[in-house]
């Protein structure tokens, strides 16, 4: 458990990718078997221990010092695994104390095994033969909220390289191996060859885009098709076994079962998942009605009926057994068209190309796409094979540019990880009329990025200076500061007592100069609604 806790430390107070890198291959190669495979589940998200909550977590330091000190400390510090990690007290002789220190094995092995009712004392147990950093490891691998700047991807990498493998072999096999890995070292080390899976549905990575920053690109290379805003599945058919995995390799077959039943053609599909919208007359809906079925590990029949889901389909991997993964994109489409033909058109349809004569003609229909379902254009080279990650040059996104309005800071709150000293989550809102004549400020979204680590500082200030009221970690402030809030779309919510609930907000600009009173209202958001 030390050395785990001791590359967590590390990470944490690491920035540079390369070195991220470093400090998990050189653990991995120096950890033996099967600690560095649970700790490669820790850092993927593939570990999952339900029977420690938060709560539980809360109760146990409530039981051992004094609550108020716990939720002074807890405000202070902003992570309640650092908070429990450092107040914990030392335990009386006999109870723990002297006793060796958990392997990372067996701690997970404790937490794993442990009926729910008994995982909260068995932790505590754990806790009490532990230092504090080795605490903090604890917590953060029980509640699996590491937060150490190391995304799946990086996580894989490090191990690719700390074997020599490459990681695109290493992404192809992940999803069909389960922690501890053993398989996946074996191979590394070089032990036993390559393991397979082909019986069963497995995920493959994605291909994604770079961000089309400036410039443009020539439509005689390159096709256009609509970037949906919806999430981007896999949909893996194999055997008469049906798989729905998102882009993160999650399987998220169990929320989505009337697409699973409506699956019979055999490989594999990458397409956009979305919901029909009855405002739309079947067409696709936002992505606030997609989110009602996120998640879920049970659908009513109600759900199913009022928010039909269904695939927009535009690429196919494989076709039966064949792996058209190498063959050209040209090529994959026209064998996707084909199939595509072949789909319960009640469940999927075919990502339509858009027809233009030139990239400022693209331009021109780019700008003018409000529909609720559109995020902006996919440029996809004619003659790139799919590969996954991001390879530069084959496909570019191409965003429509976000909306913005002037909103007013009324609430704040502490960040975490490096950010925990810092109130960093803004939530802001507009008026729902005249401010002179008795409007008033409503909610209408939170943001905690877009702005600099000097404008971090400035808004920290501003909330410590400008406090008006307490509600535990948040702080209500004077309703001065008019901030610059970009968003991709906005959407009815009931949700929100404003009734409006924005995608992706972030703060573009600090509006010093721009009184409170001439902040935007909730109608002009509305009417933004499309």
């Amino acid at each position: 458990m030390h050395a785990f806790a001791t590359l967590l430390d590390r990470l944490t107070y690491t920035r540079s990718r390369n070195a991220k890198l470093r400090l998990i291959a050189d653990y991995l190669r120096a950890t033996p078997d099967p600690d560095r495979g649970w700790a490669m589940a820790a850092l993927t998200g593939d570990l999952d221990l339900p029977g420690v909550k938060p709560v539980a977590i809360r109760a146990l330091i409530g039981e051992r010092t004094d609550p108020i000190l716990f939720a002074m400390s807890r405000d202070f510090v902003g992570d309640t695994a650092e908070t429990v990690a450092l107040l914990w007290p030392e335990p009386p002789p006999g109870n723990g104390a002297g006793m060796s220190p958990p392997s990372l094995a067996q701690a997970v092995d404790e937490l794993r095994e442990s009926p729910r009712a008994e995982a909260p004392a068995r932790l505590a147990a754990m806790l009490d033969r532990l230092d504090a950093d080795a605490r903090f490891a604890l917590l953060k691998l029980a509640t699996g909220g590491l937060r150490v700047g190391v995304s799946a991807r990086l996580a894989k990498t490090a191990l690719a390289q700390a074997f020599g493998l490459d990681v695109d072999a290493v992404e192809e096999v992940w999803h069909a191996l389960a922690p501890p890995y053993l398989a996946l070292f074996d191979w590394g080390e070089g032990r036993a060859a390559q393991p397979h899976a082909v019986a069963m549905p497995v995920f493959r990575p994605f291909m994604l885009a770079h961000p089309l920053e400036d410039g443009e690109v020539d439509l005689a290379d390159y096709a256009a098709e609509w970037k949906w805003d919806g999430i981007r599945v896999q949909i893996v058919h194999v055997g008469g076994e049906t798989r729905l995995y998102s882009r993160a390799g999650d399987d998220i077959t169990a929320s989505f079962p009337d697409i699973a039943r409506a699956v019979t053609f055999p490989g594999v599909l990458d397409g956009e998942l979305l919901v029909r919208g009855q405002a739309q007359g079947g067409e696709a809906a936002s992505f606030n009605a997609l989110q009602q079925r996120l998640g879920r590990k049970q659908v009513s029949a109600r759900m199913l009926a009022d928010y039909p889901a269904f695939v927009r389909v535009y690429d196919l991997l494989f076709d039966g057994a064949e792996d058209l993964r190498e063959q050209p994109w040209v090529a994959r489409r026209a064998r996707l068209e084909a199939v595509a033909s072949q789909l319960d058109p009640a469940r999927f349809d075919l990502s339509t190309l858009i027809d233009t004569a030139d990239f400022a003609a693209l331009a021109d229909i780019r700008a003018g796409a409000r529909d609720a379902a559109i995020e902006g254009v996919m440029l996809k080279h004619r003659q790139s094979p799919y590969v996954a990650g991001r390879r530069a040059g084959l496909w570019y996104k191409w965003k429509r540019d976000p909306l913005t309005a002037d909103c007013v800071m009324m609430y704040a709150q502490r960040g975490n990880g490096r950010r925990s000293s810092f109130y960093s989550d803004y939530t802001f809102g507009c008026w729902t009329g005249d401010p002179a004549a008795g409007g008033e400020l409503l909610p209408v979204g939170k943001a905690y990025s877009g702005f600099t680590d000097e404008e971090l500082k400035m808004l920290d200030r501003f909330v410590r200076n400008h406090t008006v009221q307490r509600f535990g970690p948040v702080r209500e402030v004077e309703k001065t500061l008019v901030l610059e809030v970009a968003f991709d779309s906005i959407h009815e919510s009931r949700r929100h007592k404003s009734g409006i609930a924005m995608r992706f907000p972030r703060i573009a600009r600090i509006r010093t100069d721009k009184p409170a009173a001439e902040a935007d209202m909730i109608a002009t958001l509305r009417r933004m609604i499309g």
